[in-house]
């Protein structure tokens, strides 16, 4: 640091006892190794700079946080070690600045960092270093869009009951009469019945629409506990391909089944997940356009979790699209409901797994449910050679 206490030690060290300036001196280094050891002890980085953004001393933590060597950082400017700040525009203001920042490598972290000039004693106005304290704001972004997600799913149930009370009881009253109507047709002459009953088929086929977007929405948001138990999921997975069969060979679609064969039994809800593979099976056909279409279906599980894959060739998902997912009612089809991923998701969820969604344009969709398969067994490790019991 410049000038700093050290510099203007130096300066007067002639006028100084040798005896006292030893001792000076090696409380410099008693608190220098002091403080270092505090600053390593923290899990927030900790980056000290002169006036002109040169690193003087970074702790670990914010040598991880931006992938940068310790033993080689000290001595050069931050914004060769951290491409994209603007040093002259930070200090500019000469006061406190806390910004927040996404950084990509070596890992896609969400920081905040505190930037705090180091004033002169006599001179409270002139700064001739700085301090900069880094937060790792990662994991506090996501719970607070857990909760977000949580809070918008509470609200959306709320509104389901409304919906099924409002909308479901009109619904089976317009189905009722219209039954009625239908056996009053039947009555009429030929010539006379067939226009009418063409109007009574498009108007049931509408209420049976309604009915299908209706339980589509309460289940895709109302709270389920899942009836576990222990199936055969890959089996599940082949069966859900087999319902869509017909519609695979009409459109000319492949199907490639890679499932391990030592696949454990899990304790799930088959049901759910049969209409998990189904969803997700059928937007993967859906994606794909023209001949010579393929999915491939993989499952495969190690001592920790188990994992199936579904991928497609098909037009892939832009970018602009990923961020909206889940999101209910965002759909691409003209017939879809926008449901589909987020039931995909809740049912995975209930099973305390995750889904993850792998897409570029042109490229493709790949689609992976990862499932814990619940504690790791005890494993009882093998006496080394070189250990003698002794009784």
């Amino acid at each position: 640091m410049k000038p700093g206490f050290l510099d203007k030690l130096l300066a007067r060290i002639d006028r100084i006892d040798p005896a006292e300036a030893r001792q000076l001196l090696d409380r410099l280094v008693r608190e220098k190794g002091f403080l270092e050891q505090v600053f390593e002890a923290l899990h927030e980085g900790v980056i000290v700079l002169d006036d002109d953004g040169e690193i003087s001393f970074i702790n670990g933590a914010a040598c991880r946080f931006f992938g940068i060597d310790p033993e080689t950082a000290v001595g050069t400017l931050l914004t060769a070690r951290i491409p994209g700040l603007d040093w002259a525009s930070l200090v500019e203001s000469k006061m406190v600045v806390s910004r927040d920042l996404e950084i990509f490598y070596p890992d896609n972290r969400f920081l905040n960092f505190y930037l705090s000039p180091i004033r002169h004693e006599h001179s409270p106005n002139a700064a001739f270093g700085w301090v900069m304290l880094v937060r790792d704001l990662t994991t506090t972004r996501a719970e607070a869009e857990q909760t977000l997600e949580s809070e918008r799913l509470n609200a959306l149930t709320l509104l389901a009951a409304g919906v099924a009370h409002e909308i479901g009881n009109p619904l089976n009253s317009l189905d009722i009469h219209l039954q009625l109507m239908a056996r009053k047709l039947r009555k009429l002459p030929p010539g006379d019945r067939a226009p009418l009953e063409e109007n009574l088929t498009t108007a049931r086929n509408e209420i049976k629409r309604l009915d299908t977007i209706l339980r589509q929405f309460l289940q895709a948001i109302r709270p389920t506990t899942p009836n576990r138990e222990r199936c055969d999921l890959p089996k599940v997975l082949s069966d859900a391909v087999k319902l869509l069969e017909p519609e695979l060979a009409a459109r000319g679609v492949a199907v490639e089944l890679s499932l391990a064969s030592d696949f454990p039994l899990m304790e799930v809800d088959a049901g759910q997940f049969q209409q998990v593979f189904y969803n997700l099976l059928r937007n993967a056909f859906q994606a794909i356009g023209g001949d010579k279409g393929v999915i491939r279906v993989q499952a495969k599980a190690n001592d920790f979790e188990a994992t199936f894959t579904i991928e497609d060739n098909g037009t892939g998902i832009p970018p602009e699209q990923m961020g909206s997912l889940f999101e209910p009612y965002r759909t691409t089809k003209q017939s879809g409901t926008g449901l589909g991923l987020l039931i995909v998701r809740r049912v995975v969820r209930e099973h305390g797994g995750e889904i993850e969604i792998q897409s570029e344009p042109g490229s493709g969709t790949r689609v992976l449910i990862h499932l814990p398969r619940g504690p790791r067994p005890v494993r009882l490790l093998e006496t080394p050679p070189n250990i003698i019991d002794i009784d």
